[in-house]
């Protein structure tokens, strides 16, 4: 078996010094098919996605010229931050008005159809609806497009909204 070494063309003494080899290690013969390094990994330029057999082996090609390996996670642009943030806030902002509007229908709500063993959790569950969808869209979607995670959390924006505090304020009528 030889090594790297041997194929050069020029061989001076003490080559032959075992800390000096940073060479490539030799190619073992049972295995005829070695991993390809990162650099001649197949990888993909950003905008571009892989399908069919083997897409899942493709990596990507960053902006600065570096190749990420493939199953990486992609990290989030700017323009997703900022919508990811907004939303963040309308949800904190659904969330205290649930509190508020609950609040208002505490002492409408027993005059009406809703016993107070009903109306406690129902409370409760309101006001963590909000951010329960922000979390699990946010967990759910992670490996998914950036508009699958938008539409999630646009969809939920208006499934929750908080009609008591809208219909009563925050003063009642």
């Amino acid at each position: 078996m030889s090594t790297g070494r041997d194929d050069d063309a020029l061989s001076w003494q003490g080559d032959d010094d075992p800390t000096l080899d940073v060479g490539a290690s030799p190619v073992d013969e049972r295995d005829p098919a070695p991993s390809a390094p990162a650099a001649e990994r197949p990888a993909l330029p950003d905008g571009y996605r892989a399908v069919g057999l083997g897409s899942d082996e493709v990596g990507r090609i960053d902006a600065d010229g570096t190749v990420t390996p493939a199953g990486a996670p992609v990290p989030l642009g700017n323009a997703m931050l900022i919508a990811l943030g907004i939303l963040g806030g309308v949800y904190l902002l659904y969330t205290i008005g649930w509190v508020i509007g609950a609040l208002r229908l505490d002492t409408v709500a027993p005059m009406l159809i809703v016993s107070p063993a009903a109306y406690v959790p129902a409370f409760w569950l309101a006001v963590l609806a909000p951010a329960l969808w922000f979390g699990v869209s946010l967990w759910l979607t992670r490996g998914s497009a950036a508009w699958v995670r938008l539409a999630w959390l646009i969809g939920g924006a208006v499934l929750l909204i908080p009609w008591p505090f809208i219909m009563i304020g925050a003063v009642g009528q």
